[in-house]
């Protein structure tokens, strides 16, 4: 068995591109070399900022032969028919055989195939120009006078198999054995033979081709640098991994700026030095941001890197200025002053403005905070000012402080803690590892901003389909999700969507005229649409109680009920009966109440009618029949009881009652009788405990 070595060098390669063009690479190639025939033990790709390698052993030095016998038409078939079989099969009329099909079908051409393997070199000759040609690159170019296209230009092709060179050429690229070094610590060039040689002579001319390895020097580098400063680094792995493809040879130094810019909130320092430098940010022992900082060079400086920290220092220092210019001027205007400059910024071409989406936010968070406890007053502000930062130049500058920065403003005026709290987590919780909003207020703006988002879509009919989900609905919904149960929250989504609606179907009718403008909007005001979107909700509370271990089943016996858009009060349902089912008067239950539900759906397709309505007392002559009415008429009467009070596990705690006359009625009692009278009065009884465990949920609904 032997190894391929295979590298593409090339100018720099963009970070963000280089974890996904290292996979593309492998899939590729090793796709390719399956397709041919070619199996191999082991393969890994690797990437810098300047080149791909991949590094596939255990291939076979050649293809294995192939002998098949193909079968073409009958010899009475149309020409044309004859003539593509021989042109597919690469052979001539004469080059074929005949032989009689052994069913009797008749005489067909046959043409026997007899291909020697290849040698694994030539079938790789033939791959690699192929690969390079297609790689799928989300951006790239071509330069000089050649039609190839690759991210940046590409300057080699270095390609070894079993230690030889694979000889090819890719637009007036030769592949060889060579390879060159660092940029600036060894640009010499490399010549090597195998994969070992290759990663060691990288390592000699100062190239980690690990990318896992680059990071990890970087983590420890800079946590010990930290460390002896007496300060710590703010972890960044999105930072760490794009910085580690920035750098063949990771050196990391330390910078500081001017202690006057600490007056600057830390975010905006820390978003700043890590989106224009790559740099990272460091806390002392307290939390509190430091003026020093790290930053990751690519060289190992004869001064020590001190130029290169000079350097850097004096453009974070203008980095700075600039955000402190931003943080200065802002405060400058109130955040309600900023209102109109809203209307000037589109949030969806058939939705409106931000400033028409301030407006109804503001209604609906006022509701959620009279329906949660929330203080109303201070929701309606928050939520009328949540947007406005908006239109401010520092989320201008840094998008991704939208809302942190309206809460920083709220602060510098003055207003409520709650108001400040509700603008900065009004968009949390925006991912499965995101805090929820805390407090009240906090949650009321939070829920109508999201629920606005969704109800809004829903109403132009722009839901999520399959896998695309442009406008993120799903992690919107999840956010409402979340919010509810994690703050224990009682809402009612149904009303809560129906009146959300009400004032975008107003406007869309608005926006249109005539008869055929109202089609585009009509029936989206009544409840069919907000019945869709509880739908919407139900599925993504099913998705996201499965991913936390609750039983599939469970869940569809509670919605089964019908009805269902309390989220808490579903959950605890789920939550009590599983609890439930775990105990042995659950399981025994459960198996008499399918029983019932099975000889029920029998006899009523047998008799194609329902057996509903009480059983007649008169007609229950044996003990254990009585004793079961009596046991259900109570369960159900005490289990609703419990329900209206909410409390489900005395509710389950009731129906569980019905264990032991249910085991007794069916040990003791006929249920199809001879006399159709008492048959249909037994039928009218097993109804019953259907419909008094359809109390707490649909039985027929649970597996087991």
């Amino acid at each position: 068995m032997a190894e391929l070595l295979l590298e593409l060098f090339s100018e720099e390669i963009p970070a963000r591109m280089q974890a996904r063009a290292a996979d593309d690479l492998q899939k590729l190639v090793t796709g390719a070399l399956v397709e041919q025939g070619l199996t191999y033990e082991s393969a890994k790709a690797h990437v810098t900022p300047r080149r791909l390698a991949l590094c596939v052993d255990g291939l076979a030095v050649r293809t294995a032969d192939v002998k098949e016998d193909r079968r073409g038409p009958r010899i009475d078939a149309p020409e044309q028919a004859v003539q593509g079989f021989l042109k597919s099969a690469g052979v001539t009329l004469d080059q074929c055989d005949v032989e009689e099909d052994k069913k009797g079908k008749g005489a067909f051409y046959v043409v026997r195939i007899n291909k020697p393997g290849q040698k694994t070199p030539d079938v790789i000759a033939a791959i690699v120009p192929d690969v390079v040609r297609r790689f799928p690159w989300p951006k790239s170019m071509r330069w000089g006078t050649g039609s190839l296209r690759w991210v940046r230009p590409l300057q080699s092709i270095l390609c070894m198999f079993d230690g030889e060179v694979v000889p090819f050429d890719v637009d007036g690229i030769r592949s060889g054995n060579t390879t060159h070094g660092h940029r600036f610590l060894n640009p010499e060039e490399i010549t090597v033979t195998a994969f070992d040689d290759y990663e060691q002579s990288l390592r000699s001319a100062h190239v980690m081709l690990d990318a896992d390895e680059r990071m990890e020097v970087i983590r420890n580098e800079a946590g010990n640098l930290a460390f002896a400063k007496g300060l710590e680094l703010i972890e960044d792995k999105a930072l760490l991994g794009e910085v580690a493809g920035l750098v063949e040879w990771p050196v990391v130094l330390m910078g500081e700026f001017h202690k006057s810019f600490l007056d600057v909130p830390a975010e905006v320092i820390v978003t700043s030095i890590r989106s224009h430098q790559k740099c990272f940010a460091l806390t002392d022992k307290s939390g509190n941001l430091s003026n020093n900082y790290l930053l990751v060079s690519n060289l190992i400086a004869r001064d020590g890197g001190k130029k290169i920290t000079e350097g850097n220092n004096k453009v974070i220092a203008a980095r700075l200025s600039d955000a402190r210019f931003f943080w200065e001027q802002d405060k400058k205007i109130a955040l309600e002053d900023r209102l109109p400059q809203l209307e000037k910024i589109t949030f969806h071409a058939r939705l409106g403005t931000q400033a028409e989406r301030v407006v109804r936010i503001e209604a609906l968070a006022g509701e959620i905070a009279k329906t949660i406890g929330a203080d109303e007053t201070q929701a309606r502000l928050a939520a009328k000012l949540a947007k406005t930062d908006l239109v401010t130049e520092m989320v201008g500058e840094f998008p991704e402080l939208q809302g942190l920065m309206g809460s920083y403003y709220a602060k510098a005026e003055g207003l409520d803690k709650q108001v400040q709290v509700a603008i900065r987590d009004h968009y949390k919780p925006q991912g499965p590892s995101d805090d929820v909003p805390s407090g009240k207020v906090a949650q009321a703006v939070a829920l109508a901003d999201k629920i606005d988002t969704l109800v809004g879509f829903w109403a132009i009919d722009e839901k999520p389909t399959g896998s695309k989900d442009p406008y993120a609905l799903r992690r919107a919904a999840l956010g409402v999700i979340r919010t509810v149960l994690e703050g224990e929250l009682r809402l009612k989504l149904l009303a809560l969507t129906t009146a959300a609606l009400k004032p975008i179907v107003d406007a869309l009718h608005k926006d249109v005229e005539g008869d055929e403008g109202d089609a585009v909007v009509s029936g989206k005001a009544d409840s069919d649409t907000a019945a869709d979107l509880l739908s919407f909700f139900a599925d993504r509370l099913k998705v996201y109680l499965r991913e936390g271990g609750t039983r599939h089943d469970l869940i569809d016996a509670v919605f089964a009920l019908g009805n269902q858009d309390d989220l808490l009060m579903i959950v605890r349902r789920v939550e009590a009966l599983s609890a439930f089912l775990e105990t042995d008067d659950g399981q025994n239950l459960l198996a008499g109440v399918k029983r019932a539900s099975n000889i029920l759906k029998i006899e009523e397709k047998k008799d194609g009618r329902s057996f509903t309505g009480a059983p007649e007392t008169k007609l229950l002559l044996q003990g254990d029949e009585k004793d079961l009415n009596r046991a259900v008429s109570q369960s159900e009467a005490n289990a609703k009881r419990a329900i209206e009070a909410e409390d489900f596990a005395s509710a389950m705690g009731h129906i569980a009652k019905l264990r032991g006359p249910v085991d007794q009625f069916f040990d003791k009692v006929t249920v199809n009788a001879d006399d159709p009278t008492f048959r249909e009065n037994r039928l009218k009884l097993l109804n019953r405990i259907r419909e008094a465990t359809l109390a707490v949920a649909d039985f027929s609904k649970i597996e087991g």
